[in-house]
């Protein structure tokens, strides 16, 4: 007599779902695990190169001024460009009263002066460098005597806003503007008294001068 199995066998279709579910719970862990990783991952810091000591970020975004510190000297201007008032350059002492033009031979540099407005003392309208040629006149008190406004010096440059003073002898004095720029040789054996000035400085002295206007002219 034949035996009964007691076994009991699982279909085809059955044995498939039991795969299909176990691969869906993998592949649902993996996808977590990913998630969880982007969630946690630290936000990128700048480089240390590009960090000042302080923590605060050393780089700035093109078209964004800079927050530190300039260079030494950067924002310093060229000088001898009508510089007003006279806290680093003062007024020379016995150098007159009243409106007039100041120059300094030792200093090379010319103070602009006018009364004060409450009429107790001067004010500096303005003050700046100037270079000498081969001859300075004497230390005194003269009158603006001439104004030109283009002429060729005595060493043979083109200048303008020429304005001359009545220093006694054979030297012709006078302030003066080069119009290629250039500046006098005080090293020159041909004697000359032009006093050469910045363009920008030529046109103050001249705007403030007129014919009678004292020039002091101090060692």
């Amino acid at each position: 007599m034949a035996r009964g199995s007691s076994e009991t066998h699982a279909s085809p279709g059955a044995f498939v779902s039991v795969l299909t579910v176990v691969a869906l719970v993998v592949v649902g862990f993996f996808a977590y695990q990913a998630s969880a990783a982007d969630g946690d991952a630290p936000s990128a810091s700048p480089p240390v190169s590009e960090q000042s000591p302080d923590g605060e970020d050393g780089e700035h975004s093109p078209g964004e001024e800079p927050t530190g510190d300039a260079p030494e000297g950067a924002d310093d201007e060229p000088e001898g460009n009508g510089e007003a008032g006279g806290e680093e350059h003062p007024l020379p002492a016995e150098s007159g009263d009243g409106k007039r033009v100041v120059y300094g031979l030792a200093d090379q540099r010319v103070w602009l002066v006018d009364p004060a407005d409450d009429g107790l003392g001067d004010e500096i309208t303005a003050t700046y460098p100037v270079h000498r040629s081969s001859v300075d006149p004497d230390p005194g008190s003269y009158l603006v005597s001439a104004r030109t406004e283009r002429i060729t010096g005595s060493d043979g440059v083109p200048i303008e806003n020429v304005i001359g003073f009545d220093a006694p002898g054979a030297v012709v004095f006078g302030f003066s503007t080069a119009t290629d720029g250039s500046t006098p040789d005080p090293d020159s054996t041909t004697p000359t008294g032009g006093i050469r000035q910045f363009a920008t400085d030529g046109e103050a002295m001249w705007e403030f001068t007129e014919v009678g206007t004292p020039v002091v002219v101090v060692p």
